[in-house]
């Protein structure tokens, strides 16, 4: 079995595209309103676009409207839209105080003995020696043979994560571990305004008092403060929860995920790191919904997620402040609203909605910069192939819906399969009904004890996420017969040394350095390279 690292995989993908080198974009001028993460993103990918500096990009950002900066983590994919645009690590992570992750560990979402805590990790080369054991392991399991099938015990990701190693191997191991990142959010935004600016995006710092249509319903242009038009031809609307194109000027309606994702609400707060630095997100299960911790450079960001038809705001603050010892502290904490679901059209008109404006499914997996990275790149793509027409645009939309729609199914499972009975929140979660037809037919194959890969390979459930996540989930949380049922394996179902498993990854750890270590050198090698830019 392969276990390739991740790629976004779209219809979109524009790999092979030519164009003419004096090709006319479909569309000349490109107004990005809002600025922030998915702003900045979006402008940077138009403008590295194959048609360059013939677009005119510009980025409409209100200098009364803050940023969220929900959430300071990613997944692989954003090692990729760096790497696209030839930006280093040594320049961006140090001034956004990054760090390296490996993965998500989920501690207390599950009772079951020998499974309270589990690691999602992610892809590594190294899995395609060990991610035979674990599947075979698993539905030995299932089957109701007594073998160990906890996914922890065979992937290096979760080694690096427990060990505080940075998934970046040494030289002479050419094993090669997909990872993301933590960062500070509202650092990483400004960092990517000022690369924009470099490769000639135009930065208008008013605020939008109206938007302006013509009689089809098409945007024509912004009526800015101080009553100045400003007109284009396309338009990207980031302008966050408020939906200020897609949704108050064009009207397209929001798909709530409410009765499929109870939590509506997070408060946030910093505390100081110091010692080791994880290379982990963990997400700790609540009273109400679940805390996340996430290793900067600088401090520990730390939240909670939680449903405010369960506690108030104020309760969910002081559980949180009583968990971290913070609750006589000072330390300021940061309450924050979210409108879980997405837009019917994320393109609509001459509008392609991208970042909140677009949807949000909460940050459980740190999915929002990826739906962002996505977006664009699809937009570029679409561009790029010249084609703006109904059949590109209705093709488009669905590719963000079933991403939309994968995700959502691939959270809510965490929620449907836990087995904490201690409040209502998590009882009501256990007991939720409202799930996808995918869903239910996923979670009916595996409890029916059937391999599910067939199902996920052809996309007639899972959609969005790869076997080795749906399989970490379902064999973390413990969805196997009870241990009272169990029976001793048979020869073949006992066929895995797993004691060589062990020693393999062990190994292979030791060929990833120490992540604080790492870290540290990091700005020592910006300096050797500008020092070597000014030499030459």
């Amino acid at each position: 079995m392969t276990t390739n690292l991740p790629r976004i995989d779209t219809d979109f993908a524009a790999q092979g595209t030519v164009l003419p080198h004096d090709a006319e974009p479909p569309v000349k001028h490109i107004c990005v309103v809002g600025g922030g993460t998915a702003g900045w993103m979006t402008a940077l990918l138009l403008a590295n676009s194959a048609y360059g500096r013939r677009l005119q990009i510009r980025v409409i950002e209100s200098p009364q409207v803050g940023t969220i900066g929900v959430g300071e983590g990613s997944t692989p994919w954003l090692r990729g839209f760096f790497e696209g645009l030839g930006i280093e690590e040594a320049e961006w992570m140090p001034v956004c105080n990054a760090t390296y992750k490996a993965g998500i560990r989920f501690d207390g979402w599950s009772t079951r003995p020998g499974f309270e805590s589990y690691f999602h990790p992610f892809a590594s080369m190294l899995d395609n020696l060990t991610m035979t054991q674990f599947v075979q392991n698993v539905h030995a399991r299932l089957d109701g043979a007594d073998v160990h099938a906890h996914p922890d015990r065979f992937f290096i990701a979760r080694r690096l994560a427990d060990e505080c190693r940075a998934p970046k191997p040494q030289r002479s191991f050419p094993f090669d571990v997909a990872y993301g990142y933590h960062f500070d959010a509202g650092l990483l935004g400004q960092f990517l305004h000022r690369k924009a600016l470099e490769r000639g995006v135009h930065h208008v710092p008013r605020h939008v008092e109206s938007v302006l249509q013509d009689e089809r319903g098409e945007i024509t242009g912004l009526r800015l403060e101080g009553d100045e038009t400003l007109a284009a031809d396309f338009f990207v609307d980031c302008t966050g929860f408020s939906s200020l194109l897609i949704g108050k000027t064009l009207g397209t309606p929001f798909v709530p995920f409410a009765e499929n994702l109870f939590n509506d609400a997070a408060v946030a707060m910093p505390t100081p790191i110091d010692g080791p630095i994880m290379t982990q997100t963990v997400s700790t299960a609540m009273d109400h919904g679940w805390a996340w911790k996430i290793p900067l450079t600088e401090r520990y960001g730390n939240g909670y997620v939680y449903s405010t038809r369960f506690c108030s705001a104020d309760e969910a603050e002081t559980e949180l402040r009583t968990r971290m010892g913070l609750l006589d502290a000072d330390t300021p904490a940061r309450h924050l609203k979210m409108r879980v679901g997405r837009v019917t059209h994320a393109w609509n008109r001459n509008c392609v909605a991208n970042g909140l404006a677009q949807g949000f499914i909460e940050p459980l997996e740190a999915t929002a910069l990826l739906f962002v990275q996505r977006t664009a790149t699809m937009l570029v793509s679409v561009l790029e192939k010249g084609d703006m027409g109904e059949d590109a645009r209705r093709a488009f939309n669905d590719t963000i819906n079933g991403q939309f729609e994968g995700t959502r199914d691939y959270i809510v499972c965490h929620y449907k399969t836990n087995s904490r009975t201690d409040t209502e929140y998590w009882r009501a979660n256990a007991a939720n009904t409202h799930l996808s037809e995918p869903l239910v037919q996923l979670l009916r194959t595996w409890l029916d004890r059937k391999p599910i890969i067939p199902g996920l390979k052809s996309n007639t459930f899972g959609r969005a996420y790869p076997i080795v996540s749906w399989y970490c989930l379902l064999a973390g949380m413990g969805i196997f017969p009870d241990a009272q049922e169990l029976r001793a394996p048979t020869p073949k179902e006992a066929q895995h040394n797993l004691a060589a498993l062990d020693n393999m990854i062990e190994r292979s750890a030791m060929n990833y350095p120490d992540h604080r270590t790492l870290l540290q050198e990091i700005p020592a090698r910006v300096h050797e390279e500008t020092l070597q830019l000014y030499l030459w």
